[in-house]
């Protein structure tokens, strides 16, 4: 049997739980193949035993491996290493401080040049579908208030006030370093981190230095329009693969790799957009593999990390990359409100440093400011309560809408209740189109909105996404009530 005893370092003061603490060291050691596929587990009892656990924490371990597709439970059997998990390869980091170890990428990118965006003002009286944000009455708006007059009333503050680093303010990207490392798994420094005005910027940042005309970005058929928009302004060739219920189809990008030279794959793994799908596990560890040996970027969009309704977060993509070969995107936008444009680039330095450089011809520097008062955010722990909070919140809002949904629309609309995230996927019976839906959705006072963008690829999959995050219950049951009253007018 594997010495599990002397394997685990269990922290009994951290904040991250035990049963994590156990999962996530489960994981690195099926990552370095001290654990290989078909090996069988201890039973939950003989590990909580040796650990000096109790059962429930293996427990809760083993499951949480099971749902991030690590393991797999065989009845009367036990609970083994997933069979056809692949070999993750990574870099030899050998006599390199390991803090400092992703200086260079596993790709190529172009050095340095701008581009712009539209918004449709709201109707009064209307209530608009989106496709799934935050709802800002739930900012906690007089504690960050309070925390940007303190900041603001400090004697040296006017050292604040002048220009600063591109980079960002040097104390949130310290903070912001370290959250990550222990929320994400990830294992970087200040370095790594370029602070940016949302995710839309890294998205933009990057694909402007890792593409030219005609360079080959691999998207979903399915996927987020804004990325789509910002690859194709930098005429790069979009070449898209299948979604399904695991993800994006890794297998069609191993396909198009060994026919031609690819400079990046966008992914959104976690949820993805616009299908709510997660990458399995063993998929991510395939894309892994492959970004190394064909030297291509992955452009990791974390849009909601934090919103989980079942299970705690799967870590990304680039808590898994030691090759370099991973930009992580994400924000703080999402999960306190859109207003605040505070989101970050994960990226090996030499990346990073590039981007920042590129973002000093549009944007000279963040607001030092609001960035010291998302580091004190951060840093006192506000940001993890106020995830907690939210996250009872649009749990329950998710609950009802898909209640209604079901109750009202059996024969219109077809969906699976979402794991996270702050919308659903909606499919509309093809004896109806969404343009038909969103003409007369007018007359009742509801804005569908743009729902082209969720069908770029013309697959006529007929659906949607509608987001329930930022309607209170009084909301969800209008919105409901003006959908059923467009269906209806349809149907007669």
């Amino acid at each position: 049997m594997f010495p599990y005893k002397t394997s685990f370092q269990l922290d009994r003061k951290s904040k991250q739980a035990l049963y994590l603490q156990v999962s996530n060291q489960f994981i690195e050691l099926i990552k370095a193949r001290k654990l290989i596929p078909n090996t069988k587990l201890p039973g939950s009892r003989v590990l909580a035993a040796l650990l000096n656990v109790h059962r429930k924490t293996i427990v809760a371990c083993y499951e949480e491996l099971l749902l991030q597709g690590w393991v797999e439970s065989i009845p009367k059997k036990g609970t083994f290493i997933n069979s056809n998990l692949p070999v993750l390869n990574v870099q030899d980091f050998t006599d390199q401080d390991d803090l400092n170890a992703i200086k260079n990428t596993g790709f190529q990118f172009y050095k340095a040049n701008p581009i712009p965006l539209k918004y449709r003002e709201p109707q009064d009286g209307f209530i608009d579908i989106n496709d799934g944000i935050s709802d800002a009455r739930l900012t906690p708006t007089e504690d960050l208030a309070r925390t940007y007059r303190r900041i603001c009333s400090r004697k040296n503050i006017y050292k604040e006030m002048t220009y600063g680093a591109t980079l960002g303010n040097k104390k949130l990207r310290i903070t912001l370093a370290d959250y990550l490392n222990k929320t994400r798994g990830l294992y970087i420094n200040k370095e790594n981190v370029l602070i940016t005005r949302g995710s839309q910027m890294g998205i933009y940042l990057s694909a402007k230095l890792l593409l030219q005309k005609d360079d080959i970005v691999i998207v979903g058929q399915t996927n987020y329009n804004a990325a789509d928009v910002v690859f194709l302004q930098r005429k790069a060739n979009l070449q898209r693969v299948a979604v399904d219920e695991n993800g994006l189809v890794i297998n069609e990008i191993e396909q198009i790799c060994k026919q031609n030279q690819i400079k990046a794959v966008y992914v959104t793994s976690h949820h993805h957009h616009p299908t709510t799908v997660t990458l399995s596990a063993e998929r991510r560890i395939h894309l892994l593999n492959l970004s190394k040996k064909y030297n291509f970027a992955i452009i990791e969009d974390d849009y909601d990390y934090d919103f989980n309704y079942k299970h705690s977060p799967i870590l990304p993509l680039v808590s898994h990359d030691a090759n370099g070969n991973v930009i992580y995107i994400g924000s703080v936008c999402k999960t306190v409100a859109p207003v605040f444009r505070i989101g970050y680039l994960i990226a090996p330095e030499a990346f990073v440093n590039e981007a920042a450089n590129l973002r000093r011809f549009i944007d000279r520097q963040g607001d030092a400011l609001l960035e010291l008062t998302f580091e004190d955010f951060i840093k006192s722990g506000d940001l993890d309560r106020h995830i907690k909070k939210v996250l009872k919140v649009y749990k329950a809002r998710r609950d009802l809408f898909c209640t209604l949904l079901k109750e009202n629309f059996q024969d219109v609309f077809s969906f699976e209740i979402p794991k996270g995230g702050m919308a659903v996927w909606l499919t509309l019976d093809k004896k109806y189109s969404w343009k038909t839906v969103a003409e007369i959705a007018q007359k009742h006072k509801l804005e569908i909105g743009a729902w082209q963008r969720y069908d770029a690829a013309n697959l006529g999959h007929n659906s949607i996404r509608m987001g329930f995050a930022t309607y209170n219950e009084e909301e969800i049951y209008e919105l409901i009530n003006r959908l059923s009253k467009t269906m209806r007018e349809i149907k007669s």
